[in-house]
């Protein structure tokens, strides 16, 4: 964020536009440059959501033939009483006023059953749709999530499926609806008079030349405006979680900046998307003004010539049929905006889901009941990606109960290895296994369900209290909840909040203090009763009196049960069965916190003072 403050992004006009959005990276942030959009791929997806309810799809086109087929009717009723009532208003005028009234009335009806229905479809479609997405995100590995901004993701899954919510909603009944107007409409007119319905038509080069100047230029704008929308809706995210940071270091003025240059983006990627788009009303009402005029004029001459048969009423049925002529083609290009911005929605949405996701190579992976809790690593190695190895030929071996620590300096790949104990990576080479078992043959759910979390900064779910600690243990009853609050020494705090265990929590527990937080936590962990702990970090930046609280509940928690434990500050480690050192990846000493202190190392100088690791 900081790099991005210092280089602020520079905009100057649409070209500028236009070539940013040709650069623009996918997911987020990532190397990749953008990819050719595919459209029609995109929208046969949106199909094949859309097809499962062929039924009620099948209803709304037949309202859509009905109510087109009426809009058709009305205009020719119209134009033949003009040429039999008008002059000479006969006994049938009356009936005939009422069959009109009865194809409108049965217009409008049609018209509203078919968009109430068609609304009912776009809802069921984008319910399964954002729930698909939200389902795949859950099967995604951490490392997706490491490159990508959460604002960035959750503007995929709001404003991405809401735009192609609102396009389902209007699109498929235009379009239809549209395409078949613009058929009987040309039947009818070629039938009554072929010379006015060429007049009728000398507009439409005009319009395709119009409409292909103009949606070639928003197309580009509406899907920069979708990304830019998505930058900033990450920056809000992350400036509104780090505003302790923020206001620490008194960088106010710095984020407020670069907010307003992110806004700037989408108001100038908004503003000439839809400014440009603007144009096409404007085009077809002119068009629809100078069609209107060469019928009326060339009408006039024809039927003051009385040579083509040509009435009054033939007239009022082209004018109204040439209004309604170019009003189709209107609500196609419009909808083709529409449609531009919810498949550039709806692109970055499929791009999550084709994303390859985490248990794609469990299909014959084994689940476990039980484990006893006996770890080896053997020679494993990894890097993430292309970068160099964070870890070389790791090799030790934990038995059931044991607790083993790591100890070195940052970047040294001691979170890296419990990544790699709960299949969130996967090791270049060597093995990992558990009860004898390689864990790429164990399922990672099942795997992960041995295990608990105590981390550093834990994070607490908005809700009360009871539930997230019962998140250990969903089907957990209170009494159990109650106890393994008791074993986290966390009861009497709890008590002592207004509501007790159903006291309301703010996201991420805003409200109560760190070590607080993290009593909860190691409540929600006991609960789970895991044969496998991890604890990172779970005592740092935590007061003197909070620590030997939570020092007691992690002994508690770690009695009998295999615990790989991250910690600087040595009380935490000095009792573990094993010490681990890592430094550059490597592992340099391994053995009990006597043994190492005595041996003149890496260890052996942390103990004495020499050396001062930093959380």
């Amino acid at each position: 964020m900081l790099d991005s403050l210092k280089e602020p992004f520079r905009y100057t006009k649409p070209v500028a536009l236009r070539e940013r959005g040709e650069r623009q990276v996918q997911g987020g942030g990532g190397p990749k440059k953008a990819k050719a959009r595919d459209t029609i791929g995109t929208l046969r997806r949106l199909w094949s959501y859309l097809i499962q309810y062929r039924w009620k799809l099948s209803a709304v086109i037949l309202m859509i033939i009905f109510s087109t087929t009426l809009s058709l009717l009305g205009p020719y009723l119209a134009g033949t009483a003009v040429d039999h009532y008008l002059a000479t208003p006969g006994t049938g005028f009356i009936a005939f006023l009422i069959g009109m009234a009865i194809v409108y009335a049965l217009h409008a009806l049609t018209t509203w059953l078919q968009n109430i229905w068609m609304i009912g479809i776009s809802q069921k479609t984008v319910l399964r749709l954002r729930a698909d997405l939200f389902n795949h995100l859950h099967k995604l590995p951490i490392p997706f999530f490491a490159k990508r901004q959460h604002g960035e993701l959750m503007s995929r899954v709001t404003n991405d499926i809401e735009n192609v919510s609102a396009s389902l909603n209007s699109s498929f009944i235009q379009v239809a609806s549209s395409a078949l107007l613009l058929v009987g409409i040309v039947g009818i007119m070629l039938s009554l008079s072929p010379l006015l319905t060429l007049l009728t038509f000398i507009v439409i080069p005009f319009m395709l030349l119009g409409m292909k100047w103009i949606t070639s230029r928003t197309s580009r704008l509406f899907k920069l405006q979708q990304r830019n929308l998505g930058e900033l809706n990450g920056f809000v995210e992350e400036t509104l979680s780090g505003q302790r940071i923020v206001k620490t270091f008194s960088r106010e003025e710095a984020v407020i900046s670069k907010f307003g240059q992110l806004n700037k983006q989408i108001h100038l990627s908004g503003f000439w998307a839809q400014s440009i788009s603007g144009f096409i009303p404007k085009l077809m009402n002119g068009l629809n003004n100078l069609s209107f005029a060469l019928i009326a004029g060339v009408g006039a001459l024809l039927i003051i010539n009385d040579s083509t048969g040509v009435t009054v009423g033939v007239i009022v049925i082209f004018a109204e049929f040439a209004r309604q002529f170019t009003r189709p083609l209107n609500d196609l290009a419009n909808q083709w905006n529409t449609l531009l911005s919810a498949v550039a929605g709806a692109e970055r949405v499929f791009h999550i889901l084709d994303e390859e996701v985490e248990a794609v190579d469990e299909r014959e992976a084994a689940t476990i009941d039980s484990i006893e809790g006996e770890v080896e690593f053997h020679e494993v190695s990894f890097a993430y990606g292309e970068g160099p190895p964070i870890l070389r030929q790791i090799s030790f071996a934990a038995k059931p109960g044991e607790t083993i620590a790591f100890v070195g300096p940052t970047g040294a790949g001691k979170t890296t290895l419990i990544g790699l104990l709960c299949r969130f990576y996967e090791p270049l080479s060597g093995t990992i296994s558990i009860d004898g078992t390689d864990i790429r043959h164990v399922r990672r759910d099942s795997l992960r369900s041995h295990m608990a979390f105590v981390l550093q900064d834990p994070f607490l779910f908005e809700g009360s209290i009871r539930d997230n600690i019962r998140y250990g243990k969903l089907n957990a009853t209170d009494q159990e909840i109650e106890e393994a609050a008791k074993q986290a020494n966390a009861h009497s705090f709890i008590t002592r909040m207004r509501g007790g265990y159903d006291a309301k929590l703010k996201l991420d527990g805003a409200g109560i203090s760190q070590g607080q937080k993290q009593l909860i936590a190691i409540a929600r962990a006991i609960l789970a009763d895991p044969a496998i702990l991890v604890l990172d970090e779970a005592t740092s930046s935590i007061d003197t009196v909070t620590e030997i609280k939570i020092q007691e509940a992690l002994q508690r928690l770690m009695r009998g049960r295999t615990s790989f434990v991250i910690a600087h500050r040595l009380n935490t480690i000095r009792q573990a069965d094993q010490i681990v050192v890592l430094q550059n990846g490597e592992m340099t000493e391994q053995g009990t916190h006597d043994e190492l202190a005595r041996s003149g190392g890496f260890y052996s100088k942390l103990v004495s003072g020499q050396i001062e690791l930093q959380p």
